[in-house]
């Protein structure tokens, strides 16, 4: 029984992966959210005229509108998360005191689903229900799929995806600010792709644990917005736009 203890609280701990790791994931998703963004938007400025100048006003405005768009959403974002799983911790806990068998009865139900029968699964309802920190925990977790980011503050994280994602930005920048147009234009859609590849690689090891799948990935929605604003520019310059 002590081991089953053990084994039901090990369980629990594994949602203690919130503020750190949340917060760099955010750095991730943003600075890639900022880069495929305004990597589209200067190849096809670049596609479209001769003029580097055109390019990095438009990149830079890009930029700019991208790194504060990104921060207001994940403000917004993030306190709407929060109020959320402090009404639905408040729901569980009204019913907890007021509907403890029902809320027994939907913590055999989970267990019950993860392969546990007989005294074993009595054993872990005993185990969970006995701590009511642990049995509210596991109803937030394991029934509603929340998790508590309540450590982490609105501000900071808008103020970390908003200035990752005009970081982001301006690296597909870079090429254009030393080399002539038609060589920064290669150079911004490969340095784009490796740094993408390499976030991608990062947010794999984080999340999904397929690394080199969502590396790949990274780089190939990366690719797919170059064409596209590729493609935008040059029908644009066709047209005399």
């Amino acid at each position: 029984m002590a081991n089953l203890a053990r084994i039901t609280r090990k369980h629990m701990e594994e949602e203690e992966t919130g503020g750190t790791g949340e917060l760099l994931r955010q750095t991730i998703l943003g600075g890639q959210d900022g880069l495929v963004n305004v990597l589209g938007i200067v190849l096809g400025v670049a596609a479209a005229t001769s003029d580097a100048r055109m390019v990095l006003v438009a990149g830079f405005a890009a930029a700019f509108a991208e790194s504060v768009s990104m921060a207001a959403v994940a403000y917004t974002s993030t306190r709407a998360e929060q109020d959320h799983y402090r009404r639905m911790l408040a729901v569980e806990k009204y019913e907890m005191e007021n509907l403890p068998d029902i809320e027994r009865e939907e913590i055999r139900m989970i267990y019950r689903k993860k392969g546990f029968w007989g005294k074993d699964l009595e054993r872990v309802v005993k185990v969970i229900t006995g701590n009511k920190k642990m049995w509210l925990d596991v109803m937030m977790k394991e029934e509603l799929g929340l998790v508590d980011v309540g450590g982490i503050k609105p501000k900071n994280e808008a103020l970390v995806v908003g200035v990752s994602s005009f970081i982001g930005s301006l690296l597909p920048l870079l090429a254009f600010l030393v080399l002539p147009i038609s060589s920064a234009f290669f150079a911004a859609i490969a340095i784009s792709l490796v740094i993408l590849f390499a976030a991608g690689m990062v947010k794999g090891k984080l999340t999904t644990g397929k690394i080199l799948h969502d590396g790949v990935e990274m780089a190939v929605i990366g690719g797919l917005a170059a064409i596209v604003g590729y493609l935008v520019g040059t029908l644009a310059g066709a047209a005399g736009l």
